[in-house]
């Protein structure tokens, strides 16, 4: 399998639209003669499809230099990762190592041919002077059809796709293409063609939207204005959730960190907002997702703790890291990482996972089991900040008692974190007081965060140390570094009243008053 990060950007062209001369753009001296490539390619999603609204494009082409499999997880006119693997027969089926990519965003569920999209293609590359490929500009020709309804519909569209260029180069031919007539457009091939089914299903998957279901009856008003933004805020962290499912599943460094956080906003929503639905069903899926978060966190911190402490020794002079100290460092958290990615991997590629998702659909989907007001929401934000408060003053003592291990600390760090995505729901409302506060709350979040991080890779550093120890090597620079972590930890928090008194201030909390 081949995976590639695909940089594009996508235009609209009449019939009389005509390419503009692109040299000079960025470092371009040359275009390439055109070639021309017939493309067809059948795209597959569930019955109501859950990967194109997802943002993911399953596809089977034939012609052009790539033909095969594809899997595109991003939104169009962004970067996108893209799987490619060979195509087999004709009557096979998507290859397994795909179908475990987009298995969360199909929530399991089968795929069947969606759309076709056929494309006559004008393709010209260009080329810097040392005839290095900067990027491709494709001319096509298309036409599309929905496999389910049978809508067709043709249209022209340019595309550009970086190959050795960078950013500036594609807003240069963006310029141009731009002056030429060109207008941009932000959607995929397959979400053009399947625009009417693709609208009509995102209407019914919209937040609170759905059908209530047997389990209760239900407020059939709707979630109210407060209820609407927490569901909103809901539906967006699982969505990051699935988008970076496929990534997180091989332990991709920013995925996991991404899906984590995600994963730490669903729960922490489900918690300060409960009352919005079934208490018991909310209260079980809070749970699950945390057993999830517990696997991504282990992966996680390891990575974070493996960089932090490579760096560390790369900081010190020579002849203070006697021995193969960085490459201990390197071999023990190398075997950590790859233990803990095989039980992400395993967890996500389980039926459970998915089962797990569907309920959360439902949770974002159906009608909440109250009618929510913005009152209602905000007494519950200011619960939260409240709380965390509380928990920060407590660590504190008089002064600042903390120490570098305090777990008082860790609950405050954690408690903020719920106050900060609870001031996050309401952000796009409030505004600018409530953006302000976000940032205050993350900044004692980092001072407290870098202070708890020092606790694990210590211990980490004692059990390396011992291991090489047991093996006769001079143990002195593990000793050394052990000092300076507690020392930058001790730091950390010098800044903490300081950053709790900004983040009190009248002026970034008045509106939370209830």
């Amino acid at each position: 399998m081949v995976t590639t990060v695909e940089r594009e950007r996508k235009f609209s062209g009449t019939e009389g639209f005509r390419l503009p001369d692109l040299t000079g753009c960025g470092d371009v001296v040359t275009v390439s003669d055109v070639t021309v490539l017939e493309l067809d390619a059948t795209y597959l999603d569930t019955d109501d499809l859950r990967l194109a609204r997802s943002g993911f494009a399953l596809r089977r082409r034939s012609g052009g230099h790539d033909a095969g499999w594809h899997l595109k997880v991003g939104a169009a006119g962004g970067d996108r990762t893209e799987y490619q693997v060979p195509a087999g027969t004709p009557d096979d089926g998507p290859p397994a190592e795909l179908v475990a990519r987009y298995r969360a965003a199909a929530r399991g569920r089968p795929v069947a041919p969606a759309a076709r999209v056929s494309t006559v293609r004008h393709e010209r590359r260009l080329l810097d002077a040392a005839g290095r490929v900067l990027a491709e500009v494709a001319e096509d020709t298309v036409e599309a059809r929905d496999l389910v309804t049978g809508e067709r519909q043709r249209w022209q569209e340019i595309e550009v796709e970086l190959v050795d260029g960078d950013d500036a180069l594609l807003d240069a031919v963006a310029r141009r293409l731009r002056r030429a007539g060109a207008r941009p457009v932000p959607g995929s091939k397959s979400h053009r063609a399947l625009a009417a089914r693709l609208a009509a299903a995102r209407t019914a998957a919209a937040p609170g939207t759905g059908d209530a279901g047997p389990r209760r009856r239900r407020d059939r008003r709707g979630a109210g204005a407060g209820g609407t933004a927490v569901l909103g805020y809901l539906a967006a962290q699982r969505d990051t959730v699935v988008a970076h499912h496929p990534a997180a599943r091989e332990g991709d460094y920013d995925a996991v960190h991404d899906m984590r956080v995600a994963i730490r906003r669903l729960r922490s929503t489900l918690r300060t907002f409960r009352g919005l639905w079934e208490r018991r069903e909310s209260e079980q899926v809070r749970a699950e997702l945390g057993g999830l978060g517990r696997k991504l966190g282990a992966v996680r911190d390891v990575q974070v703790m493996a960089a932090r402490l490579t760096d560390a020794v790369h900081a010190e002079p020579a002849e203070l890291v006697p021995g193969p100290v960085a490459a201990r460092i390197t071999a023990h958290f190398a075997a950590e990482e790859a233990a803990a990615v095989a039980e992400l991997r395993a967890a996500l590629d389980g039926e459970h996972w998915t089962g797990l998702l569907v309920r959360l659909d439902a949770l974002v989907e159906e009608q909440p089991v109250r009618r929510a007001g913005r009152r209602w929401v905000l007494r519950r934000v200011h619960r939260a900040v409240r709380r965390a408060d509380d928990r920060l003053d407590r660590a504190m003592g008089n002064g600042r008692g903390g120490t570098a291990d305090d777990p008082a600390l860790h609950e405050a760090r954690k408690a903020y974190k719920r106050a900060r995505y609870a001031v996050e729901v309401v952000e796009p409302t409030v505004g600018d007081p409530a953006a302000d506060l976000v940032r205050r709350f993350k900044r004692l979040q980092n001072l407290l965060g870098a202070h708890q991080d020092s606790v694990p890779t210590r211990e980490a550093l004692r059990r390396v140390a011992l291991r090489a120890y047991a093996d006769g090597e001079n143990t002195f620079s593990y000793g050394l570094l052990y000092a300076r972590q507690a020392t930058t930890a001790d730091r950390e928090l010098d800044g903490l009243d300081q950053a709790r008194d900004r983040s009190r201030r009248g002026r970034v909390r008045r509106w939370l008053e209830p």
